[in-house]
């Protein structure tokens, strides 16, 4: 194994919010950042060492990004198989591609994890109206319909209730290859932020508990308000996910908490191979925030502490409008506020976030 030291540099591929909180807490450890996006206004553009402004299948650009650096991490799991295997030649890529490869597919993903014995809300392939009928006899309504590439937030989905035509659900999707998955009774949405080093060490925040308003996150709350053994299980399953990827990074895992007599047991939802928006509670809220975590990761350092501060630790995500408060958060003794240096407020957008740590 080998450890960068202060002054190597870390290639990030994406420019958005997360490479820049990312980009942030390198340059406290020493290190220097280079952003490879292909958009020309990433906020990560404004705090970076070095930067690329190309596209991702631009071949020549790839290659001479990946001769300035000693690693190559990502901010969002929808790079290019092709980026992660011109990269792989120059330089390591942490997590591997093969995590891309698994957490671009909603249906890899769903048997991967099913494989390892861990439940998962029952799913199906849907290629055309015809398999989307057959899954719909087999799961039942109400169950969602969503594309087994790309979508976020929301987005490539559709819900599948009782007067829905499957054709017009099919169309909603952009009649592309999809999955429909079962719906789940769910008492709460919870995630596990982990961090697995080169070295196999595996540190893991507390369960978080987390509200969404029209699919976007809105809340994040540590610790989640569950029993004790729910948590634990929570952090074993990614645990278990992340050793079966052999992963080095930050990794998220969502989970579906279902309160059957006589408790309560667990659902996986999807799998975020990145730094997340869940965590981002720990920036203010723990000993080493994830975006820390995850530059040590994939750097080769000891992973740090994920003990919390306070009794706990509310996140809110700044949506749209939300960060005209900007100078009423500041004002609020124990808000701590975080922008992202976005040009564009628009409907949806996350502009930044705030967490306020209870004692």
């Amino acid at each position: 194994m080998t450890m960068l030291k202060p002054g190597a540099t870390v290639g990030i591929l994406g420019g958005g919010q997360l490479a820049r909180m990312l980009a942030l807490a390198g340059a406290r450890l020493g290190l220097k950042i280079h952003i490879y996006s292909p958009v020309a206004n990433d906020p990560a553009f404004e705090v970076c060492a070095a930067r690329t402004c190309a596209d991702f299948l631009d071949e020549a650009a790839l290659a001479a990004f990946a001769e300035s650096v000693d690693v190559v991490t990502y901010e969002f799991e929808n790079v290019p198989a092709r980026t992660a295997e011109v990269l792989e030649a120059h330089r390591p890529v942490r997590p591997n591609p093969k995590v891309l490869a698994l957490t671009q597919d909603r249906l890899v993903e769903k048997q991967f994890v099913k494989s390892l014995g861990i439940a998962t809300a029952p799913f199906a392939d849907v290629t055309s109206v015809e398999t989307l009928a057959e899954a719909v006899a087999q799961l039942g309504r109400p169950s969602i319909l969503k594309t087994r590439r790309f979508g976020y937030d929301g987005k490539g989905q559709t819900k599948i209730v009782e007067g829905v035509e499957l054709a017009d659900a099919f169309k909603a999707v952009g009649e592309a290859p999809s999955i429909l998955e079962g719906f789940v009774r769910f008492a709460k949405e919870v995630s596990v932020v982990a961090a697995r080093g080169i070295d196999g060490e595996f540190r893991a925040y507390d369960l978080c508990e987390n509200v969404h308003e029209n699919h976007i996150l809105a809340t994040t709350t540590a610790p989640a308000a569950v029993s004790a053994a729910t948590a634990r299980a929570a952090i074993d399953k990614a645990r278990a996910i992340a050793e079966a990827a052999e992963y080095v990074g930050v990794i998220a895992v969502e989970l579906f908490v279902v309160a059957d007599a006589p408790g309560e047991r667990l659902v996986v939802n999807e799998i975020a191979p990145r730094v997340h928006n869940s965590g981002h509670w720990t920036l203010d809220g723990a000993v080493t925030s994830q975006f820390e975590q995850h530059m040590r990761a994939v750097a080769g350092m000891p992973l740090g502490a994920t003990r919390r501060h306070g009794r706990q630790v509310v996140m809110r995500n700044l949506i749209g409008a939300d960060a005209d408060n900007w100078a009423k958060i500041l004002r609020e003794d124990g808000a701590c506020l975080h922008l992202y240096g976005k040009t564009e407020s628009r409907p949806g957008r996350k502009m930044g976030h705030v967490t306020r740590v209870v004692s």
